[in-house]
């Protein structure tokens, strides 16, 4: 077996019984990258030099005793809006496409303290708006399992090169489904965290109040590993806050589900899911059961409200951040521009695409004078009537389970010429960022065209443990995760 097709855990593991090295395992991803990325085009930047440098840096603080990390070694892919000091981060945009930052996101931080390898930027929909890694400036990633589907988004290029074995583990981020719904779409697990459970400095902002790094893995083990790396306060960060700290062997030793109460909203089987998709998560509520659970549906009609309450918010969020990108300080200067006014608008029009001018006009209509109390406060009252439904649901359920996305993966360039279907294809996810919930992402069947189906576990705030556990017991007694696709 070549290292890149290890779990990341697997591959630590040989790293500390010194069958491998940090530098071993860089090399066999730069090996799968260079045999396989034509193809998908998962990666925006990989500097191999770069990525065997901080591999040596890491064998060494392994070998002085120095990194503890379950992970310690292992390559990770991170995705193209966090930051890496000296390394192009580019939110996958014409208008950022030279940008190096002088500086290190907190979990980059977080990584090189545990000696795990920053491994290469992975591509993503341009600042993160989009569900089809089709919108960035580097041309659309491809789902392994298909080339003629998208991987999802906006964290496509993360989910595809974990399915790939492109990369044994990666970072993204999700604001409203970009971990989980690529993980549905790829076939593989990735975890929303809490909000505030990760720092989010050194993550270029889409919407502030629903951004959040989180893993994407092979299984749920991976995944808990590498939360536990990267949570926790962050001074540079006044939203995040210490989580409830967890042993990794209290997710590895958990085989049942005894005592645990699951809700399933009966809203998520509405109009619009796929029967297959149905199907298969249901099929999954019954595994659940037989690992001890009690598994109920109840009814949560605030679902409805959640796409158009999202977008509001999303988007005014965003045309206040992008607001920062003038052509000026840094990234994408017009060469046509003649005096200030043309610096700011030819180089806005002309760096950005179409997808982030649609969503910075639709922020900036709905703050508008006239329309700031019939849309935007709107939504704010109804992002609070989601929470509190949030909040009666979980007096009664340990966590809940529904699936991540209505259908399966779509076909390149079907979401793109349809937005509002591709909108759609959030309405299971963007309730989760609106009230700040963990939630866990697992393949948990096949459609009739062999492409993967997810499900996701909703936990309480800060409580990352129950859905880790229950996704590893899960994983225990299930092979959907051990699933390949036939690669190039």
């Amino acid at each position: 077996m070549e290292i890149y097709e290890m779990t990341a855990l697997e591959v630590a593991e040989k790293i500390r019984n010194k069958e491998i090295t940090a530098v071993d395992a860089v090399e066999s991803v730069a090996k799968a990258i260079d045999e396989r990325d034509k193809t998908y085009n998962c990666y925006t930047h990989f500097n191999k030099e770069l990525a065997l440098e901080k591999a040596q840096k890491a064998q060494k603080l392994i070998d002085d005793g120095e990194a503890t990390s379950p992970l310690a070694g292992v390559p990770v892919a991170v995705k193209d809006n966090i930051c890496t000091k000296g390394d192009i981060t580019s939110c996958s945009s014409k208008i950022l496409y030279n940008f190096k930052p002088p500086y290190d996101a907190t979990v980059i931080q977080k990584l090189d303290a545990a000696g795990i390898v920053p491994c290469g930027k992975v591509n993503m929909d341009e600042f993160a708006m989009g569900s089809t890694t089709e919108t960035s400036f580097y041309g659309a990633t491809k789902n392994p399992w298909d080339v003629t589907r998208v991987p999802g988004g906006s964290s496509g290029g993360a989910a595809a090169a974990v399915a790939a074995d492109e990369s044994v583990i990666a970072l993204g981020s999700d604001t409203g489904g970009s971990i989980r719904q690529p993980c549905s779409f790829c076939g593989v697990t990735g975890l929303k965290p809490t909000y505030g459970a990760v720092s989010r400095y050194g993550l270029i902002a889409y919407a502030s109040s629903l951004d959040q790094i989180g893993p994407i893995g092979k299984n749920a083990l991976d995944v808990a590993a590498m939360f536990s790396v990267i949570s926790g306060k962050d001074v540079k960060d006044g939203t995040s806050m210490d989580g409830a700290p967890f042993a990794l062997d209290d997710i590895k030793n958990t085989t049942n589900l005894k005592g645990k109460k699951i809700g399933i909203p009966s809203d998520y089987f509405g109009e619009g899911i796929n029967e297959e998709v149905a199907k298969s998560v249901m099929a999954a509520a019954e595994t659940l059961k037989e690992l001890g659970a009690e598994v109920e549906e109840f009814s949560m009609p605030i679902v409805e409200y959640a796409i158009p309450t999202y977008y509001i918010i999303a988007c005014a969020e965003a045309c206040s951040n992008l607001s920062r990108f003038d052509g000026i300080k840094y990234g994408y200067k017009s060469p046509e521009a003649g005096n200030l006014r043309d610096v700011y608008f030819k180089s806005r029009s002309e760096g950005f695409g179409m997808e982030v001018k649609k969503r910075i006009m639709l922020g900036n209509f709905v703050l508008s004078s006239g329309y700031f109390d019939a849309y935007y406060m709107k939504a704010l009252k109804a992002k609070g009537l989601i929470v509190q439904a949030f909040n009666e649901a979980f007096e009664k359920y340990d966590f809940l389970l529904g699936p991540v996305a209505p259908t399966t993966a779509l076909k390149m360039g079907e979401g793109l010429s349809d937005p509002l279907a591709m909108y759609l294809g959030d309405i299971y996810t963007v309730m989760i960022n609106i009230a700040g919930l963990p939630s866990l992402a697992l393949p948990c069947g096949f459609d009739s065209s062999k492409m993967p189906v997810g499900m996701q576990l909703i936990g309480r705030p800060f409580d990352e443990k129950t859905i880790l556990s229950a996704g590893n017991a899960y994983q225990s007694v299930t092979d959907w995760h051990k699933q390949k696709p036939n690669l190039v």
